[in-house]
């Protein structure tokens, strides 16, 4: 595995997107917490799209335009979804208090899960990124491709939970100012709309 991908793989994890804005917000909301709960469920969500790059499956995308824009259009849902429940303070700022009943975990990282698995471009995008790093003398292209998937993947987890852990810290600061809520809610809902129409206009 070369220091290459070990650096390209380390920026992209890095690049904030809808899994770090949800880790983010439900480090806020929750607590630490929750935050890993988040993290973990869009860790797992990045599986069946390594999977299917790996595998050639993600190949379907570049050939079904009915394949990709149903599973895109499904994914826009889902954010614009996250985001008006996000306004509302039924979503993934809400924040619980007496008599109001917290997320589970399973919830929070089932949410994390449906971020990742509904966007078709994360297959697009690792079947153009791991095959640059397979080396030419690799016994077996597709063990080094788990391999690295799996590094990746490890990557993941570990970056959203110090951004989960980051912004579990500041939770009590912001939760005492009514106006950083608000502003927090709106933020957060305008990038969720944000990641939703970007993925809306994307093409394959």
């Amino acid at each position: 595995m070369s220091i290459e991908f070990l650096i390209t793989a380390l920026i992209v994890v890095l690049a904030p997107g809808t899994g770090v804005v949800y880790t983010l917000a439900t480090g806020l909301a929750q607590g630490r917490m929750a935050s890993v709960a988040a993290a973990f469920g869009c860790t797992l969500g990045i599986i069946p799209a390594i999977l299917a790059s790996v595998f050639g499956l993600a190949a379907l995308f570049h050939t079904s335009a009915l394949l990709f824009q149903t599973v895109k259009f499904a994914g826009v849902a889902y954010l614009l979804y996250l985001a008006w429940q996000t306004l509302r303070d039924r979503g993934t700022l809400r924040v619980s208090g007496e008599g109001t009943p917290r997320r589970s975990l399973f919830a929070i990282a089932r949410n994390g899960f449906l971020i990742n698995i509904l966007n078709p471009k994360l297959s697009v995008f690792f079947l153009a990124f791991l095959p640059q790093f397979v080396s030419p003398a690799a016994a077996s292209p597709i063990l080094e491709m788990l391999a690295m998937s799996a590094v990746f993947m490890a990557m993941t987890f570990a970056v959203f939970v110090v951004y989960g852990q980051f912004s579990g810290l500041m939770r009590d600061r912001v939760l005492s100012s009514e106006r950083a809520m608000v502003w927090m809610r709106r933020s957060v809902a305008l990038a969720f709309a944000g990641f939703g129409l970007k993925l809306a206009l994307s093409s394959r």
